[in-house]
C-alpha cells in the first residue's frame, strides 16, 4: 500500500517537472517571439494615442479598455486559429506569408519616411463630417481595431515565423502568451502616454516647487516622447521588415547573394571592432537590413501610387 503511494507520488512528481519543463519552453518561446515582433510593437504604441486625441479626458481610458479587448480578440479568436492551422497543414506557406508581412512593414516606414519628408500631398476630405460624440468614439474605437488587426497579424506572424519545430501545442501556448503580453504591454504603455500629460498638470498645480518642475517637464516632454517613439517605430519597422525579406532569402534559396553580402558585410565591420565586435556586427546587420527595408518598401509605394492613378475615377452623381 506504502510502496503504491510512494509510486503515485513519485508520478506525480514526474508530471509536475514535465508541466514545469513545458512552462519553461512557452515562457522561452515567447521571450523568443516577442523579441522579434519588437519593431511592430513599438509603432503600435506610437499609433495608438492618435484615437484617444480630442476625447475629453474621462473617456480616454475607456476607450484604451475598449481597443485593447477588441485587440485581444483579434489575436486569440481571429489570428491564431488562422496561423496554427497554416502551421499545422501548410507549413510551407509560412515563410512567403512571413515575407508578405514583412513587405508590408517595410511599406508602412517608407510611408511614414515620406511623410516626414512631405512628400506626400493633403490626404485629409475637403468636407469632414460631424458626428455626434458617441458615434465619433465608436469610429475611433472601430478604426483602431481594424488597424489593430494588421498589426497583431503582422505581430504573430513573426513571432510563428521565430518558433522554428517546436511542437504545435508549444507553439500555440506561446502564440497566446505574445498575444496576452504583447496587448497587455502596448496599451498599458498607450494608458501611461495619454495620461501622463494629466498627471504633469496636476503636479504642476501643486506648492511644491519640485512638483511643479516635474509636472511642467511631464507636460514639455509628452510631444517629445511620442515623436521619439514615431521615429524609433519607423526605424524598426524598417529593420525587422528588412530583416525578415533577407532570412525567408535565405531560407527559399532565392538571391541568396543578398543575405551572403549582408552577412559578409557585417561580419567585416565587427571583426574591423573587437573591442566590439558582437554589437557592431548586430548594428550592421540592422542597418543594412533597414536600408533594404525602406528601399524595399519605397519601391512597393511607388507602385502602389502608380495603381492609384490608374483606377478609374469614381462617376460624378446625377443631379
Amino acid at each position: 500500500m506504502a510502496s503504491g503511494l510512494f509510486a503515485l507520488l513519485d508520478d506525480v512528481a514526474a508530471i509536475a517537472k514535465l508541466a514545469a519543463a513545458s512552462l519553461d519552453d512557452v515562457a522561452a518561446a515567447s521571450a523568443k517571439a516577442g523579441s522579434k515582433a519588437a519593431g511592430v510593437v513599438i509603432d503600435d504604441a506610437a499609433v495608438t494615442p492618435k484615437y484617444v486625441t480630442g476625447f475629453s479626458p474621462d473617456r480616454e481610458l475607456p476607450i484604451i479598455w475598449k481597443i485593447a479587448k477588441g485587440s485581444l480578440r483579434n489575436k486569440l479568436l481571429i489570428l491564431m486559429p488562422v496561423f496554427m492551422s497554416l502551421a499545422a497543414f501548410l507549413p510551407q506557406a509560412l515563410t512567403p506569408l512571413l515575407m508578405l508581412g514583412g513587405a508590408f512593414l517595410c511599406f508602412e516606414a517608407a510611408e511614414k519616411v515620406a511623410e516626414k519628408l512631405g512628400l506626400h500631398g493633403d490626404h485629409e476630405s475637403a468636407s469632414p463630417v460631424i458626428l455626434a460624440a458617441a458615434e465619433h468614439e465608436s469610429k475611433m474605437v472601430a478604426g483602431a481595431i481594424r488597424t489593430d488587426l494588421i498589426l497583431s497579424a503582422e505581430i504573430l506572424a513573426i513571432a510563428l515565423g521565430t518558433l522554428g519545430t517546436i511542437p504545435l501545442g508549444t507553439k500555440a501556448a506561446a502564440l497566446a502568451g505574445v498575444s496576452i503580453a504583447v496587448t497587455a504591454g502596448v496599451y498599458g504603455v498607450v494608458a501611461l502616454i495619454v495620461k501622463m500629460d494629466d498627471v504633469g498638470l496636476r503636479l504642476a498645480s501643486h506648492d511644491n516647487g519640485a512638483s511643479q518642475a516635474v509636472g511642467r517637464g511631464l507636460v514639455a516632454g509628452m510631444p517629445k516622447l511620442l515623436g521619439a517613439l514615431s521615429v524609433i517605430g519607423t526605424a524598426a519597422m524598417a529593420w525587422v521588415g528588412g530583416g525578415i525579406l533577407v532570412h525567408g532569402l535565405e531560407e527559399l534559396g532565392f538571391l541568396t547573394a543578398i543575405p551572403h553580402a549582408f552577412h559578409g558585410w557585417a561580419h567585416a565591420f565587427g571583426a574591423a571592432m573587437p573591442f566590439a565586435g558582437s554589437a557592431m556586427e548586430w548594428v550592421a546587420n540592422a542597418t543594412l537590413a533597414g536600408l533594404l527595408g525602406l528601399l524595399v518598401g519605397a519601391v512597393i509605394a511607388v507602385f502602389v501610387a502608380l495603381a492609384a492613378k490608374l483606377r478609374p475615377a469614381p462617376a460624378e452623381p446625377h443631379s
